[in-house]
């Protein structure tokens, strides 16, 4: 009697302490019904057996009420957004510092402004406050796209900060997941409610999965092991560290494929550890595609267009002079070794020809010759440079300017001076003479009175025999009369953008600079990618680095000297590949340093306005003349502005032959478009994490009506139980009395 009474107060109490433990749980539900991330926890109540009988009552389980695979689907989502999301305060600042192209902020409509002032100053190129006004807008042009270079590596430089900044904070999820894991499996193992830690965390998981995509699995002892989706740890039994080293400046040709950003690395700084290229979410996600793929692509595609003004609107310019020429030039191209490089006339065809004129202050000729007749006369210098050389032969850089010093010593300028800079490379042209003014003419031929017309120059770069490049016009070659000047080194040689799928033709390739030959000569094989032909390159170069940069939807093979020095690419007699691959010097960082020359900024009555004329009724058998109301030149570079010009593909807009100024729209617009996509994707992937979300929480969460229900449930068990009690000790106090 007395074990049946003793077990039977062992189960009343079972169901006493079982029903206090639920009527817990549930005002615990009820306390944080408004609790972020807060799971409904349900109390699982199984019968108490031993050896094989029922002795009562006990709490199997506190079981948090959570869907796991919607779980997984909401934080794949959740990464999604916050990889829109990230981007989209820069596409905002994008869009205040392009504006729209109608804006008169925007670089389209700076262009038009700059374009109308050319047009006047074609009406009047005499008059000093239409050249004043010219120059003002070409400044404002050229400020204008310094400005919005320099905004957009700005950017860049804080989106690399923002990695830096991810990183640190997955570094310290990752480390609180750990520590989590760690409390989870030692209070789990001793029969302790764990439930509420697993909420925490799920909090810290949630958070992970806003920086960074992840995927994840539990253990049996309930621990979590959470990977990126690409397969790398960051919490397991020892939680990983993620690092980035933020730059510390970042211009155009800053990149993560040169090795000028770091990367993002899981564990030790290594190359096999850096992650950045396969993350494929998160906040992180959406910072490394702004740093190396959007904002680049906008200075690719604001590099092409400052370029091709460059080069097209100095073209025309070298083609004309100010009145009445100039009585000092200095050119813009960079030679890395002038006693080889060689240029000839028209190669093709040995008609082309150069006039040079010297001009009076009053626009009269003085002296006349052409450059194919003086480079056949020995001016008597104490080298060899002005020795008599063949007709339309290969002239080294050195020979021309030690003739055309020649001749103008010969004709005048008694102290004049030809010669390649030691220091820039450039050659540079001074009369040092007040009284007279040194003027070009491309022609057609070398007789006087020829119809003008680009001369043809072709320039070997290498002294092999092989053109390496042909220009059109003398003094555009040498760009002794450019309008517009970037001063930059000729140290970064880029293609076109090429292809994935592109196959090299058999070449020989060869770099050098001042100091010869950087390494040994490049052997390029049929079918070689553009990742083979830049490993090759690194390989037989020193001082020398090549490699493949991203830009829209293809690449560029990019070769830099490590020093800053100014280089020549060039490739072997009958190859074509460097023609095929587009190429050149450059056009990276132009629009950041694109400038008008500083002299004619400060003086603007030295922009070419005019241009050499034919008179064939003056003198004895017609003369070459300057006239201050010469309108010719002007023109031509207003019409440029009017006329379609070739754009080539750059970051992500495709080949255009239209206007600079549709061009500068077509950038606008594409950031435009850039900046409404990604907002469309915000909003979508918006909508889909918050509907997810809401099913999670539904599914999760506590619903009062739910928890009062149990509570009344529980709250008559336990009463039941404590009468059961109050019973049982009165069976106990009648039995004491009956012993008694």
């Amino acid at each position: 009697m007395g074990g049946t009474i003793t077990g039977a107060l062992r189960t009343a109490q079972s169901g006493l302490l079982t029903n206090q433990a639920a009527l817990d749980a549930v005002a615990n539900n009820i306390a944080n019904v408004n609790t972020e991330g807060y799971s409904r926890k349900e109390v699982q109540i199984e019968s108490r057996v031993v050896a094989g009988s029922g002795v009562g009552v006990q709490i199997g389980e506190i079981k948090r009420t959570i869907d796991e695979g919607l779980l997984k689907n909401l934080r794949a989502e959740i990464g999604n957004f916050e990889k829109f999301a990230a981007q989209t305060p820069y596409y905002e600042r994008m869009q205040e510092m392009f504006g729209a192209p109608g804006d008169n902020i925007s670089i389209s409509h700076v262009i038009a402004e700059f374009t109308q002032a050319l047009e006047t100053l074609a009406l009047s190129p005499e008059k000093t406050l239409d050249q004043s006004e010219m120059v003002r807008r070409a400044s404002d042009m050229t400020q204008k796209l310094q400005e919005m270079s320099a905004a957009i590596q700005e950017l860049r430089l804080q989106a690399d900060e923002g990695i830096s900044d991810t990183a640190i904070r997955i570094t310290a999820l990752s480390s609180e997941l750990g520590d989590f894991n760690d409390k989870i499996i030692r209070y789990g193992s001793t029969g302790r409610d764990v439930s509420d830690l697993r909420d925490l965390r799920d909090a810290s998981l949630d958070e992970l999965a806003q920086l960074i995509d992840i995927s994840y699995l539990y253990r049996a002892d309930g621990d979590v092991v959470v990977f990126t989706s690409a397969g790398r740890t960051l919490v397991d039994n020892v939680p990983a560290t993620l690092t980035h080293n933020a730059a510390s400046s970042v211009t155009a040709t800053t990149t993560l494929a040169e090795g000028d950003l770091n990367g993002l690395y899981v564990g030790t700084a290594i190359v096999g550890n850096d992650i950045t290229n396969n993350v494929t979410g998160g906040t992180v996600k959406g910072l490394i595609d702004l740093r190396d793929t959007i904002l680049p692509n906008l200075q690719s595609q604001l590099d092409e267009m400052a370029a091709e003004i460059r080069d097209t609107f100095n073209q025309i310019h070298n083609r004309g002079t100010p009145f009445p020429g100039s009585q000092s030039m200095s050119g813009s191209r960079v030679f890395v070794s002038p006693s080889t490089q060689t240029i000839e006339l028209d190669p093709t065809g040995s008609a082309d020809d150069v006039n040079i004129s010297l001009f009076t202050n009053s626009g009269d000729q003085s002296a006349t010759t052409t450059l194919n007749t003086i480079m056949q006369v020995n001016y008597g210098g104490a080298g060899t440079d002005d020795d008599a050389k063949v007709s339309y032969a290969a002239w080294t850089i050195d020979e021309v300017a030690a003739h055309v010093q020649g001749w103008l010593i010969a004709n005048g300028a008694t102290t004049a001076t030809a010669a390649v800079s030691a220091t820039t490379g450039k050659l540079d042209i001074s009369l040092n003479s007040t009284s007279l003014n040194l003027a070009f003419r491309d022609q057609s031929a070398s007789a006087d009175g020829s119809s003008a017309a680009d001369a043809q120059i072709a320039f070997d770069a290498n002294a092999d025999g092989v053109v390496d490049e042909t220009v059109s016009g003398f003094s555009n070659f040498f760009g002794l009369n450019d309008f517009f000047v970037d001063n930059l080194a000729e140290n970064v040689f880029e293609t076109d953008v090429i292809s994935a799928s592109f196959t090299a033709s058999a070449a020989t390739l060869t770099v050098r600079d001042s100091s010869g030959i950087l390494g040994t000569t490049v052997s390029i094989a049929v079918g070689d990618s553009l990742s083979t032909i830049a490993t090759k390159i690194n390989t037989a170069t020193t001082g020398i680095t090549a490699t493949i940069v991203p830009d829209g939807s293809g690449h560029r093979l990019r070769i830099a000297h490590d020093s800053g020095s100014s280089m020549t690419v060039t490739q072997a007699a009958a190859n074509t590949l460097l023609t095929t691959l587009g190429m050149h010097n450059g056009d990276v960082r132009v629009a950041s340093t694109l400038s008008v020359r500083s002299d004619i900024a400060s003086t603007p009555a030295k922009i070419s306005t005019v241009a050499v004329q034919w008179d064939a009724n003056r003198g004895a058998a017609g003369e070459y003349l300057l006239s201050i109301g010469d309108d010719t030149t002007a023109s031509q570079l207003a019409s440029l502005f009017k006329t379609n010009n070739q754009f080539d593909t750059s970051g992500g807009i495709a080949a255009l032959n239209t206007t600079f100024e549709d061009y500068a729209a077509a950038i606008v617009a594409t950031n435009a478009n850039l900046a409404d996509d990604n907002k469309a994707d915000q909003n979508f992937q918006e909508s889909l994490r918050d509907s997810l979300q809401l099913k999670s929480d539904s599914f999760r969460g506590v619903n009062l009506d739910e928890e009062m229900s149990n509570l009344i449930l529980f709250e008559q068990a336990y009463s039941a139980a404590a009468r059961l009690i109050t019973v049982i000790q009165k069976m106990f106090d009648a039995l004491d009395r009956a012993i008694g």
